[in-house]
């Protein structure tokens, strides 16, 4: 049994105790009340919990569609991505969406209790033997974005001999709120349930803070939702995690995170001025894993969004309006792209209920990238000695007749003498940077010699 579930039975149990002394002090305690006036008894004797994900039986031979799957992809606590039988669908892939339940959000506006139902789900499937999922009618039933399908999830592991359903367990977990829990094949069986998560006082249910979840004065979000819906964000004070890719050296940083549901990277510059120094700076450095707290500005002069007004307290290292350090080790992802994908790709992304379709390198702006075999046909460089970017150059490259511009900042050699157009007109060359937009357009920035490797 869950160590929450046995932890709220015996708070609830040492209260009956109580209660019932106090009651024989005044006059004796009814053992034959009634049950069902207790909202966590069953029948079996009050303060009782039920294991309802168990007590539902998978019935291989009734009418409703099912196969057997294993997970392809992670989603959050109640969706999930499965491979199945082309027969089922001919991608075969099935992107399913649990009946009955709906857990709180935790890949695009973070909600309390988001990633620990997230986390119960994919600890839950990880450890199974088997995986079956189920439809409530003979069909595969779509939901209403029409790309994800309703499903009943049943596993088992090594352990046990029948299959628990997960929908079921999830509801008792008080990991999700009722969504139309009682119109199915199940509802009588999610309905109690939820009442008894509710009885219990577990987890969404508890009053209680998620321990996993900052309780700051900003917006908790992902770096997919940012990008995807950046508008709806504008001036607000947001904070996301990610991976510090690459320092820029103008006073700016760049973070990615990966999307599992996607398979894309999501990034964002990161601008830190002048207010950080020692170990705020350090935080920001190149590999580190970190929390960013900062609010969102449109960025005239780029033509892009960008993070501002950061702030790290040394005195109070743990505030949730500070960054953090979250981890270190880490390196930015360079997804191998080919010039037509950057150049033309479409893609289609879930934002909240609705499907839009965005251009690749508007989705991957901010992100690490690498490209190979780009042909350098002209050179531009930016003549201006008041200018940091004196020297400068803007490497107009074709691969296959796509047309891809390779913006660098000041190089120089090991001597520290000033790399020119020569190096590269006329050459073919792999590249390593992120992707940047300038003047109306898309393009690949690089920051160092190093990444740029003539063929």
């Amino acid at each position: 049994m869950n160590v929450n579930i046995m932890t709220k039975i015996m708070k609830k149990l040492s209260l009956i105790l109580i209660l019932c002394f106090a009651i024989t002090l005044l006059g004796g305690c009814d053992g034959n009340a009634n049950p069902s006036e207790n909202p966590g008894a069953s029948q079996n004797g009050p303060g009782e919990v039920v294991d309802y994900a168990a007590s539902v039986k998978l019935d291989m031979s009734s009418s409703t569609a099912k196969t057997e799957v294993t997970v392809k992809t992670f989603v959050d606590g109640d969706t999930t991505h499965f491979h199945v039988p082309t027969s089922v669908m001919p991608s075969g892939v099935l992107k399913a969406r649990y009946i009955a339940i709906n857990t709180p959000e935790s890949t695009g506006k973070i909600e309390e209790w988001g990633k620990k139902a997230s986390k119960f789900t994919k600890e839950k499937l990880s450890s199974a033997t088997s995986i079956v999922i189920e439809s409530d009618t003979a069909t595969w039933d779509a939901d209403s974005t029409g790309d994800r399908y309703l499903v009943w999830v049943w596993y088992k592991t090594a352990d046990s001999e029948e299959y628990r359903n997960l929908n079921i367990e999830i509801l008792q977990e008080g990991l999700a709120i009722a969504s139309n829990s009682a119109n199915n094949k199940y509802g009588t069986t999610c309905i109690a349930a939820i009442d008894q998560a509710k009885s219990l006082e577990l987890n969404t249910y508890s009053g209680e803070k998620d321990p996993d979840y900052y309780y700051g004065d900003c917006v908790e979000l992902t770096l997919k939702e940012l990008r995807t819906n950046t508008n709806a964000y504008n001036g607000m004070k947001v904070a996301f995690s990610g991976v510090v890719t690459l320092n820029n050296g103008n006073n700016s940083v760049y973070v990615e995170e990966y999307d599992e549901e996607t398979g894309m990277y999501y990034g964002f510059a990161i601008y830190y001025g002048f207010n950080l120094s020692g170990k705020g700076l350090e935080i920001l450095n190149v590999g580190n894993e970190v929390r960013i707290v900062g609010s969102l500005q449109y960025y005239e002069t780029g033509g892009t969004w960008q993070i501002a007004d950061l702030n790290y307290r040394v005195m109070k290292p743990n505030d949730p309006n500070n960054i953090q350090l979250l981890g270190s080790g880490k390196e930015g992802a360079f997804v191998k792209t080919d010039a037509d994908t950057f150049k033309n790709g479409k893609v289609e992304v879930l934002v909240g209920e609705e499907k839009k379709t965005f251009n690749y390198a508007e989705l991957a702006l901010g992100t690490t990238i690498s490209m190979e075999n780009l042909k350098v046909v002209d050179v531009y460089t930016t003549t201006n000695e008041e200018s940091s970017s004196n020297g400068a150059m803007t490497l107009t490259c074709q691969v296959g007749g796509t047309t891809i511009d390779v913006r660098t900042t000041v190089f120089r050699d090991a001597d520290g003498k000033l790399i020119t157009e020569d190096a590269y007109l006329g050459k073919t060359i792999d590249v390593r940077g992120i992707v940047d937009y300038f003047s109306g357009d898309y393009q690949i920035k690089v920051f160092s010699p190093d990444s740029v490797i003539v063929k």
